[in-house]
């Protein structure tokens, strides 16, 4: 498909990367020549230098013959405007905008139709719904969810003490006394989808399906007890600070936001009457150590300099923090970071980035395109999620008598509102739900895409 592209920041750099490795046809457009040369010399793009909400820059994209318009400039009121724009010069496209301002964000979705937008993303609302997750059900590095929260794949760390250290994976049941599966595994920064025979080692990063309350159960049956959050202290005012402060309040946990800019501090007091808003530099350790963050049961490192949240979360870790979250703006620096107490990882780039290449899948298969995708396994590998429909191949048939391409694998399969982990005498039904894990190089854009041709 051919897919324009306005702003070159770092939603707009990773959408390009993503689309580009799909085999898309991308026009990039930017104010800024400098950083269109550097996209240039990475990617095989086509860029434009100029002002992508104006029409005169996007007749010279071409805007006439593209399918898919994604704006993610700085500028809220740029993208709005640059979506009926296109929208106005070529009917037919798809249009996506990043909105990311509170102030826009619910009117942008309430008039999505007013706006010509096919779409509306916003980074920093997925990047702290992510989080309150992570708080209100604690214990897992990441969470993903799948089928209406019917199944989840969630990121353990095998520590020193861990039960699952030196077991193989056939007696994972045994051990854990619950139905779940290890479908990816990190060692030494190595994607390792494994089979039964593979033995798991302290240091692993394992990724485990299940129903949630089985992998709830199997972290009591490991020996992992943490309990609820109920007070947490996020480092930084910014959006994603204002949007989890809210979140919280739902689910009835106490937020302390501490921030140096004193009118961001007004303007957040006068936003979030429920939440305690501090004035002070977490740079300076002095005010760590006056606030006790030893105190809160969980810290969110969420200002805008990813080297000031790692060091937070560390100075967290180092006095016994049961929940430590950290945002990282980059998000492709995970072989370094393996080895850090900085908790669980969140990306607001890479989650915006991953819903929009959900949707353009979507437009590629669309019958029977993915309902849900996730990257998991510092992202070698996805996790999707498609429902089985009358041109499914198999249906009713036994696992064991598909042939399914190299580093594939069905983890789940869901019944109506039962959840599988299936085996070899397992089958699916027209209606069903069916999760599949599978390597980043395998273009699966529809369920049949997993079966040998």
């Amino acid at each position: 498909m051919k897919i324009l592209v306005a702003g070159a920041g770092k939603v707009g750099r990773a959408v390009t990367r993503e689309l580009t490795e799909e085999g898309h046809d991308i026009t990039l457009i930017d104010m800024n020549r400098k950083v269109l040369e550097d996209v240039m010399s990475k990617y095989d793009v086509i860029t434009l230098a100029g002002n992508g909400a104006a029409m005169t820059t996007l007749k010279e994209a071409g805007i006439e013959d593209i399918d898919v318009f994604i704006a993610a400039t700085n500028a809220d009121e740029v993208n709005l405007l640059s979506c009926v724009t296109a929208k106005a010069l070529n009917p037919k496209i798809h249009t996506i905008a990043r909105i990311r301002d509170p102030e826009y964000v619910e009117q942008a979705y309430s008039m999505q139709n007013v706006f010509e937008m096919s779409l509306v993303v916003n980074p920093e609302r997925s990047a702290a719904n992510e989080i309150a997750r992570l708080l209100k059900y604690p214990g897992f590095l990441k969470r993903e969810a799948f089928a209406k929260a019917k199944v989840e794949i969630v990121e353990l760390r095998i520590g020193h003490h861990s039960q699952l250290a030196n077991v193989q994976l056939s007696k994972l049941s045994q051990k854990t006394r619950c139905q779940v599966l290890v479908c990816a595994v990190i060692r030494d920064g190595r994607s390792i989808m494994p089979d039964g025979s593979f033995v798991m080692k302290e240091g692993d990063r394992i990724f485990v399906t299940g129903a949630p309350d089985q992998l709830h159960d199997m972290l009591t049956h490991i020996g992992v007890i943490n309990m609820p959050v109920s007070h947490a202290v996020i480092m930084g005012g910014g959006r994603i600070s204002y949007y989890l402060a809210e979140e919280l309040h739902k689910s009835h946990i106490t937020s302390t936001i501490i921030e140096m800019d004193e009118e961001k501090c007004r303007q957040l007091s006068a936003a979030l009457p429920y939440a305690t808003i501090i004035n002070a530099d977490i740079s300076d350790r002095s005010v760590l150590e006056s606030e006790d963050i030893r105190d809160y049961d969980a810290v969110i490192s969420l200002t805008g300099m990813d080297e000031l949240n790692i060091v937070t979360s560390m100075y967290a870790h180092a006095h016994n923090v049961p929940q430590i979250v950290t945002k990282l703006g980059r998000g492709d620096e995970s072989e370094l970071l393996d080895s850090m107490p900085i908790g669980s990882i969140v990306c607001p780039k890479d989650l915006c980035t991953m819903h929009i290449v959900r949707y353009v899948r979507a437009m590629q298969a669309k019958k029977g395109a993915a309902k849900t995708i996730h990257r998991i396994a510092d992202g070698y590998a996805e996790a999707i999620e498609f429902e089985v429909d009358e041109d499914t191949l198999h249906i009713g048939e036994e696992l064991r008598t598909m042939k399914t391409k190299k580093d594939v694998l069905i983890v789940s399969i869901i019944h109506g509102s039962t959840p599988e982990i299936p085996n070899g005498s397992s089958s699916y039904q027209k209606g069903d739900t069916v999760v599949v894990v599978t390597s980043k190089d395998n273009m699966i854009l529809q369920l049949n895409d997993i079966f040998e041709s």
